[in-house]
C-alpha cells in the first residue's frame, strides 16, 4: 500500500514545541534561570526539575523547564 499525505494520521501535538530543541547542560540551563549550578541539583532531587539524565550527565530541555517554572513549581514548599 502506497503512503500519502491522506494517509498519516495528523499529530495533534505538532507545533506545540521546537522541532529540533536542543539539550542544555547544568550549567546552561543555571544560567538560562539565573541560578547557580548547585541549585539545579537541589530542584532536580527536592522539586522535581524535569531533567533528563544521559550517562552521568543531567540534559534539559528549555521548554520543559520554562513550563515548570511557569506551573510556579520552583516556588513550591517540600
Amino acid at each position: 500500500m502506497k503512503l500519502s499525505r491522506k494517509n498519516v494520521p495528523r499529530n495533534p501535538d505538532a507545533g506545540k514545541s521546537i522541532p529540533h530543541e536542543r539539550w542544555l547542560s547544568v550549567d546552561e540551563i543555571a544560567a538560562h534561570l539565573g541560578a547557580n549550578p548547585d541549585t539545579i541539583y537541589k530542584w532536580i532531587e527536592r522539586k522535581r526539575l524535569p531533567a533528563h539524565k544521559v550517562g552521568r550527565l543531567w540534559k534539559f530541555k528549555a521548554t520543559e523547564v520554562d513550563e515548570w517554572v511557569r506551573a510556579g513549581k520552583a516556588a513550591e514548599d517540600r
